[in-house]
């Protein structure tokens, strides 16, 4: 039987485990594929210790973890048109990641250029998505100075590359140890910390012109301070009130395949690096998942299947 990385119940890593699985079978709109590469992110391990999506019912264990793949297709659902067996492509997945076989949602399915490794392709889905929406959301017109918090994470990383991309000026918040990887991404690097709201004057002595939040709680009070507009205020880091009390939104997330299509050509084309800083194989998906947990990786993660 197919293998999977699950956990079994909400809590700690004592709760993940191995398993042996039923091989997946694609209902309307899906896709099953073959998976050669798996993204770690936080929210993986968030979903482990029992945070729910809006809308999300109880979790029914166990859970296969993981939330994007790429992998060749294997079989077709019905009313899923596009897509042939054995075409190679990347998306989000309904029912976890780390696994041999996953079913992936058409709609928010894309095909994997050439030019693209499997590897690549994997992260793309949740962190450069994510990234890509936001800024895109804030709309700032070109030579604006955007302020990214999180600048060294998966999320953050890509933001400051689509943000370079498209004209504007970052300033990223991270750790010391991350102001090399945020300096190559092409932003002023911003130590985090108390007293943020001063380095970031200090740097952009002018302002900021948009605020993309990626971790919350004091920061994403602080990093606020220096934005005049807060309708230019955005959050993938924080709750719904947390930010409106400050003036600001949640990122508006597209989930289309046409966004997945606009980053690849983005990776394809040399302006977005998705900085996959750790592979591991699939039997080390535990490691890979604490990596992560740990908060002291530089960019992506990948869990590789082999074929």
């Amino acid at each position: 039987m197919p293998k999977a990385y699950v956990y079994t119940r909400h809590g700690g890593p004592e709760n993940e485990a191995f398993a042996d699985v039923e091989r997946p079978v694609p209902g309307p709109g899906e896709l099953l594929i073959a998976v050669r590469a798996a993204g770690v992110n936080p929210v993986d391990w968030k979903l482990r210790n029992g945070f729910r999506r809006p809308g999300e019912g109880d979790a029914r264990f166990p859970v296969v973890l993981g939330s994007e793949a790429a992998g060749v297709v294997e079989e077709i659902g019905e009313g899923v048109t596009g897509f042939a067996v054995g075409d190679e492509v990347f998306g989000n997945t309904p029912a976890g990641a780390f696994a041999e076989y996953v079913l992936l949602t058409a709609a928010v399915t894309a095909h994997k250029p050439a030019a693209l490794s499997f590897t690549d392709a994997a992260t793309l889905p949740v962190a450069a998505a994510t990234a890509y929406d936001g800024v895109r959301q804030l709309d700032l017109p070109e030579g604006a100075t955007l302020l990214v918090t999180g600048a060294g994470g998966g999320v953050g990383a890509a933001a400051v590359q689509i943000a370079r991309a498209w004209g504007l000026r970052v300033v990223g918040v991270a750790s010391e140890a991350k102001k090399d990887f945020v300096e190559s991404l092409g932003a002023v690097h911003v130590p985090s910390g108390p007293g943020l709201a001063e380095r970031v004057r200090a740097a952009a002595p002018q302002g900021v012109d948009g605020v993309y939040d990626l971790v919350g709680g004091e920061v994403l009070a602080e990093a606020a301070g220096p934005l005049a507009d807060r309708t230019k205020l955005i959050t993938a880091g924080a709750a719904p009130d947390t930010v409106a009390a400050l003036g600001g939104s949640r990122v508006e997330r597209a989930r289309t395949a046409a966004v997945l299509d606009e980053v690849a050509e983005l990776v394809v084309g040399g302006e977005l690096d998705p900085h996959v800083s750790r592979t591991f194989p699939f039997d080390e998906a535990g490691q890979a998942l604490r990596t992560v947990e740990e908060g002291h990786a530089r960019g992506k993660v990948v869990i590789e299947v082999a074929a």
